[in-house]
C-alpha cells in the first residue's frame, strides 16, 4: 500500500454533526424538524463522549494520536477545539432562532427567566403532585459516596442554615420518570418550561427552613465500552447483563456544567468522583437537549408534509412465499410499506408447509411484532432459529430480554463468539412443497426492526434464489457452532460477500477490475453508497482506482477517511453528503464491469470493525428489473443539489452550487417508486 493519508476518524464523525446542526439553523426546513436536528446533534454528541472520547484520551494518555497516515497532529485538542465552537453554535441556533420562532407561532418557552405569575399555582401543584415523589436529595459529604448516573441530570443545590452554615445537595432532575417538558395553556398562549426549572424555583419548599444559595445544573457523562472476556465459558447473556450494570459507574468522559459554578465546588465533586480537569467542560444551562425529541408541539404547519406510504402490489389472495417465488421483490423502507415485511414472517408462522426460520437479529423493536411472530412459528410447532446478537451497543438489554422470551417459547437460540459481533441481516425459510424443500429469503441493509424502518432508508430483497440461500443456510449452520472462522476457505461462498471469510478479497478483485479496464481504455466507475467509510486498505484500494482513471463516486453519511479530489491520489473521487428527513442507511456498491454492471448490497460499511471483527453480509442484485431500480435511486441521489453537501479535502462540508434545476433527492426517489407502483 502507498504512502496515502487519510483524515481523523473522528473529526470526521464530528463533521457529519456539525452538518446535522446546520440543518438545524436551516430556515427553510419546518421549525419542529430544526427542533429534531438539535436533538440528533445532541444525542449524537452524548455518544461521542461515551464511544469516542474514551479512545482519543486514552491514546492521547500513551502518546499515540498521531501517525503518518494521519491528515492532523493532535486530533484530540483539534476535536474539542471543534466540539466548543458547534457548542457555541447550537446555542446561538436555540437562543437567538428557534425560540423567537416558536414565539412567532405562539409557543413561548421560558428559558432561564422566573415563572410568570399567571403560571405559578399550576407548575406549583404540578411540583406537589407528581414531580416531589420522584426527587431525591443526597446530602454531599466525604462519608457516604454519591456516584452521578450516565447522562442523567442533576442539580448541585447550595444551602445555607440559619447559623450561614453552607452544605452542598446532589438533587436529581427526574426526566426518566416524567416528561422533560411542561406545556400549560394560558388566556389564548402555549406555555413551555423545561422540567428543571420547575424544580429550580420550588426548591425553597423541598428545603424548608433552610436557604438555597445557589443552584448549578450538571451531568456526566461515561465510558459505555463493556468489558467482555474474550473466550468467556459461561452464558454470555449473564456476562453482558453484569456488565451492563457496571455502565453507568464507567469512566467519566465528561462533566458536563453550567456557568458559574465556583471553582471550589467544581473542585470538591471532581476530586470526589474522579473525574479530571480535562474532562469539566462548561455548557449551557439545560443539557441532555437530546430531549427534544419529546417537544410538545404536533401542529402539522411545523412539520415535514407527509408522504403517504407506497404499498406493494401483492395479492392478498396468493400465498406470498409463490409470489416471491415467481419473481425477486424489493422493498425500499420507509418509502414502500414495511407491512410486506411484516407479512413475510407472519406467513412463516401460519403457512402449514413451513418447516424451517433462520433469521439474525442485531437491534430488535422494543415491540417487534416480528419477534412475536417468531413466537407464534415455535408454538405451531415450526423449528425456529435465531441469532441474537447480544454486543448491539445500547440495545443489549432489549435484546437479552427478546431471546430470553423466544428461549423461553422453545427457539434456538445462537449468540455470537465474544470477539465477533453477527451484523449482518438475513432471514431464511424453508417450505415444504409437494415433497420437496423450497427456500425463501430476506436478504437487507438493515435491521429486521419495524420501528426504525419507518425513517431510515434501507432496502430488503425478497427472494427465493437457491444459489444465494443455500449459502445463507450455511452460514447460519456456521454460527451455530459458536466459532470464529479460522479459515476464509472454511465455507466456499461463491455468491455472497461475507466479513470473515471472502468480504474484502472480493471488493479488492472488483475494483481491480475497474483498474484493469481503465488502464485497457475501456469504460470503468465505481459508485458506493456507505453508512461509514474508514478501513484504510480498501480506501488505499480506490485511491489506487483514482489513479488508474476511475471515476470513483462515494456517497457517505457519517464518518468518511478518504480525502477526495488531492492531485496525484485521489483527483477522480468525489464525496457526497446526504442528510433530510430520513436517515440514509442503506449501502449500495456498483461496479460499472465495462458496461455490463454489477451491483451490491448488504449490511456492511467499509470500517474496520465491520471489516475484520464482524459477520456481515453483502450480495449480488441479479435480477435486472431491481438492479435498473436501486441504479435510478443511486443516480437521483447523485444528482441532489438540495440537501447534499461535497465533502472537500478539508473535511468541509460544501453547499453544491448549479444553475440546474433544485433536486432533492428523498422527495425524488419518494415520486420515482410512487410512479413505478
Amino acid at each position: 500500500m502507498a504512502e496515502y493519508i487519510f483524515f481523523d476518524r473522528d473529526l470526521s464523525w464530528l463533521a457529519f454533526n456539525g452538518r446535522i446542526l446546520e440543518l438545524a439553523g436551516h430556515d427553510d426546513i419546518p421549525l419542529m424538524e430544526r427542533v429534531n436536528f438539535m436533538a440528533i446533534f445532541s444525542s449524537n454528541l452524548d455518544e461521542f463522549y461515551r464511544v469516542r472520547m474514551p479512545v482519543l484520551q486514552a491514546m492521547d494518555k500513551l502518546g499515540e494520536l498521531t501517525s503518518a497516515t494521519s491528515a492532523v497532529d493532535d486530533p484530540l485538542a483539534i476535536a474539542q477545539q471543534l466540539i466548543n465552537q458547534q457548542q457555541q453554535q447550537f446555542g446561538k441556533i436555540f437562543n437567538s432562532e428557534i425560540v423567537p420562532a416558536l414565539k412567532e407561532n405562539n409557543i413561548h418557552l421560558l428559558l432561564n427567566q422566573p415563572i410568570p405569575a399567571a403560571l405559578i399555582d399550576k407548575t406549583n401543584d404540578y411540583f406537589f403532585s407528581q414531580v416531589m415523589a420522584f426527587l431525591r436529595p443526597f446530602k454531599f459529604s466525604g462519608k457516604k459516596k454519591f456516584f452521578p448516573e450516565n447522562n442523567e441530570l442533576y442539580f448541585l443545590v447550595v444551602i445555607a442554615d440559619d447559623n450561614g452554615a453552607e452544605k452542598l445537595v446532589v438533587l436529581n432532575i427526574p426526566s426518566d420518570d416524567l416528561p422533560r417538558f411542561y406545556k400549560v395553556e394560558d388566556k389564548g398562549k402555549t406555555y413551555i418550561l423545561f422540567l428543571d426549572d420547575i424544580i429550580r424555583y420550588n426548591l425553597d419548599k423541598l428545603f424548608r427552613g433552610e436557604t438555597v444559595k445557589d443552584c448549578y445544573s450538571f451531568k456526566i457523562t461515561r465510558d459505555a465500552e463493556l468489558d467482555l472476556n474474550d473466550e468467556y465459558p459461561g452464558d454470555l447473556s449473564k456476562q453482558i447483563e453484569k456488565q451492563l450494570l457496571k455502565r453507568d459507574l464507567g469512566i467519566a468522559t465528561r462533566f458536563l456544567h453550567q456557568p458559574g459554578i465556583p471553582l471550589r465546588i467544581l473542585q470538591m465533586v471532581s476530586e470526589s468522583w474522579g473525574i479530571a480537569s480535562s474532562s469539566l467542560v462548561e455548557g449551557g444551562n439545560y443539557h441532555n437537549l437530546k430531549d427534544l425529541f419529546g417537544f410538545p408541539v404536533s401542529s402539522p404547519v411545523m412539520r415535514y408534509d407527509e408522504w403517504p406510504t407506497i404499498h406493494n402490489r401483492l395479492s392478498a389472495d396468493k400465498s406470498i412465499f409463490d409470489q416471491i417465488e415467481r419473481k425477486d421483490l424489493l422493498i425500499n423502507a420507509p418509502y414502500q410499506s414495511y407491512d410486506t415485511i411484516l407479512r413475510f414472517f407472519n406467513a412463516a408462522a401460519l403457512d402449514e408447509t413451513v418447516e424451517e426460520i433462520y433469521i439474525t437479529l442485531y437491534r430488535v423493536a422494543r415491540d417487534s411484532r416480528i419477534v412475536n411472530a417468531l413466537i407464534n412459528a415455535v408454538s405451531a410447532g415450526k423449528k425456529v432459529t435465531v441469532l441474537v446478537e447480544l454486543k448491539a451497543r445500547f440495545d443489549e438489554a432489549n435484546n437479552i430480554k427478546w431471546a430470553n422470551r423466544l428461549k423461553a417459547a422453545g427457539a434456538d437460540i445462537i449468540y455470537s463468539v465474544t470477539a465477533l459481533k453477527v451484523h449482518a441481516k438475513v432471514a431464511l425459510v424453508k417450505r415444504r412443497v409437494n415433497d420437496r424443500i423450497k427456500y425463501y429469503g430476506l436478504l437487507a441493509t438493515g435491521n429486521f426492526n419495524e420501528n426504525t424502518a419507518a425513517f431510515y432508508t434501507d432496502h430488503i430483497l425478497m427472494t427465493a434464489n437457491k444459489d444465494l440461500l443455500r449459502e445463507i443456510e450455511l452460514l447460519f449452520i456456521f454460527l451455530a457452532r459458536r466459532e470464529k472462522p479460522t479459515s476464509a476457505k472454511l465455507i466456499k461462498f461463491e455468491h455472497l460477500l461475507v466479513a470473515q471469510f471472502n468480504l474484502q478479497d472480493r471488493f479488492f478483485e472488483l475494483i481491480d477490475r475497474e483498474i484493469d479496464n481503465a488502464k485497457k481504455g475501456q469504460s470503468a466507475s465505481i459508485t458506493i453508497k456507505l453508512n461509514n467509510l474508514e478501513e484504510h486498505k480498501l480506501i488505499a484500494k480506490l485511491y489506487d482506482a483514482s489513479q488508474a482513471g476511475v471515476k470513483v463516486q462515494l456517497i457517505v453519511r457519517s464518518i468518511c477517511r478518504l480525502i477526495p479530489g488531492v492531485k496525484g491520489m485521489s483527483e477522480n473521487i468525489t464525496v457526497k453528503r446526504i442528510v433530510d428527513r430520513y436517515l440514509e442507511h442503506g449501502r449500495i456498491f456498483i461496479f460499472n464491469n465495462s458496461g455490463k454492471p454489477e451491483v451490491y448490497m448488504g449490511s456492511a460499511d467499509w470500517m474496520n470493525r465491520n471489516i475484520y471483527r464482524r459477520i456481515e453480509v453483502c450480495f449480488p442484485v441479479y435480477d435486472e428489473q431491481i438492479k435498473a431500480e436501486i441504479t435510478d435511486i443511486i443516480n437521483l441521489q447523485l444528482a441532489d443539489n438540495v440537501q447534499a453537501v461535497m465533502l472537500n479535502e478539508k473535511i468541509e462540508n460544501i453547499p453544491i452550487k448549479t444553475t440546474k434545476p433544485a433536486i432533492r433527492s428523498q422527495q425524488e426517489v419518494y415520486k420515482y417508486l410512487s410512479k413505478k407502483a
